[in-house]
């Protein structure tokens, strides 16, 4: 039998079509559809989508982002992010901030700021690890959903080592206690 397809009985089963259906589903779940309206979407019934995304869930819980700047050991709190199951991570060092500022225009870095920010409304909480004026810039802005770390006294000339244990603590107290491994 080809690749892909199996054979149950007097059945053929595609796998790979199985797999694209399923790419779909989360696509369509990604991007805000309700199990119903994936389900619809699919052909398929709600609960067959509830049963999918309960045969693969990891956690649950709330939705976290992690944003910082200018963080000299970057790689090393991104792969505690990543490995704690942050949602989404953006931290630049020094040298990556004012490349970010550099290559753009002012409208196009306006732009790109304001479609970063509100991709963060979409998270539960906002980790944020910066100067003590980007700091109240961000609760300003993103709200009660803003924990916060101050890295440094604005304006921050240089990369900041950031405590890998603190960022953990953080993510476990936005997480409900839920412990970063």
């Amino acid at each position: 039998m080809a690749m892909g397809l199996i054979r149950i009985g007097d059945k053929i089963v595609d796998r790979d079509k199985i797999n694209r259906a399923l790419d779909k589903l989360f696509e369509l779940r990604q991007n805000g559809a309700s199990q119903q309206e994936a389900a619809v979407a699919l052909g398929i019934d709600r609960t067959f989508v509830s049963r999918v995304e309960n045969l693969g869930e990891i956690r649950k819980g709330k939705r976290v982002a992690l944003v910082g700047f200018p963080v000299g050991n970057k790689e090393e709190i991104e792969a505690l992010a990543r490995k704690a199951g942050v949602d989404f991570v953006w931290l630049m060092n020094d040298t990556e901030r004012w490349k970010y500022v550099e290559n753009r225009s002012g409208i196009e870095l306006l732009d790109d700021l304001v479609g970063e920010i509100s991709s963060l409304a979409q998270f539960d909480s906002v980790i944020f690890l910066g100067s003590d004026l980007r700091v109240r810039l961000a609760e300003a802005i993103i709200g009660d959903k803003v924990v916060s770390m101050v890295i440094g006294k604005s304006p921050i000339r240089t990369d900041v080592i950031v405590e890998p244990s603190r960022v953990a603590a953080m993510i476990e107290a936005v997480r409900g206690g839920e412990r970063v491994r």
